[in-house]
Order: structure tokens, then C-alpha cells, then sequence
């Protein structure tokens, strides 16, 4: 059973930058795809950015496409997020997940999720 930690959330101006982590336990983060999902209150959760277990497919939804890196240590069995020029509308929870196989882009395919870190823009 692999559990998912993430870190970095906090309070930011419109401009700024955070960089969200996520650690993972109970298993080999090299085995996983890997994505980030956010959900505002009252919204759907919606897909952040994707990366493959190589790291060679790295996918972004175009609201945050050149804006968002995301990235992933196997070796240190974490995945990162860095988010630039944040805006108000970015303010949401901000979940890691795992999947092995399945839709990068699709949140229920993935078979593992953490608890979610708060991210607040203000303007």
C-alpha cells in the first residue's frame, strides 16, 4: 500500500512562487506514474500535471502550461511541483496520485492519493 505525503502548500501573493512535494511510503515511487490534482471548494477536482515513472512524458493542463514544472526524484521517492506566477484562481487543495496504469489525465484511474496541501493566492 503506498501512502503519498504532500508539503509546500501555503499563502502567496499573485506573482509568487511555491513549490509543492510529495513523498511517498509502503512502495517504490518508480513503479507509479505520477499527477497532481487540485480541487477548489464548490469545483470538481481537475488535472494539474503529469509525469511518467521515467520521466520521459510530462504532461500540464493549459491553465498552467509554462507556468508549472513538475518533476519527480525517484531515488528520493518524491514528486514535485513548481508553480510560478501564481494566480488567484490557482487557490485550491493540491493533491498527489499515483497511478500504474491508466489516463495520466483522468483522476480515477489512479489507484493511490495523499491528503492534500491548501495553496491561496491572494490578489
Amino acid at each position: 500500500q503506498v501512502q503519498l505525503i504532500e508539503s509546500g502548500g501555503g499563502l502567496v501573493q499573485a506573482g509568487g512562487s511555491l513549490r509543492l512535494s510529495c513523498v511517498a511510503s509502503g512502495g517504490a515511487l518508480s513503479n507509479y506514474d505520477m499527477g497532481w490534482f487540485r480541487q477548489a471548494p464548490g469545483k470538481e477536482r481537475e488535472f494539474v500535471a503529469a509525469i511518467r515513472r521515467s520521466g520521459d512524458g510530462i504532461y500540464y493542463a493549459d491553465s498552467v502550461k509554462g507556468r508549472f514544472t513538475i518533476s519527480r526524484d525517484n531515488a528520493k521517492n518524491t514528486v514535485y511541483v513548481q508553480m510560478n506566477s501564481l494566480k488567484p484562481e490557482d487557490t485550491a487543495a493540491y493533491y498527489c496520485a499515483a497511478v500504474r496504469f491508466g489516463n495520466l489525465l483522468r483522476a480515477r484511474d489512479y489507484d493511490y492519493w495523499g491528503q492534500g496541501t491548501q495553496v491561496t493566492v491572494s490578489s
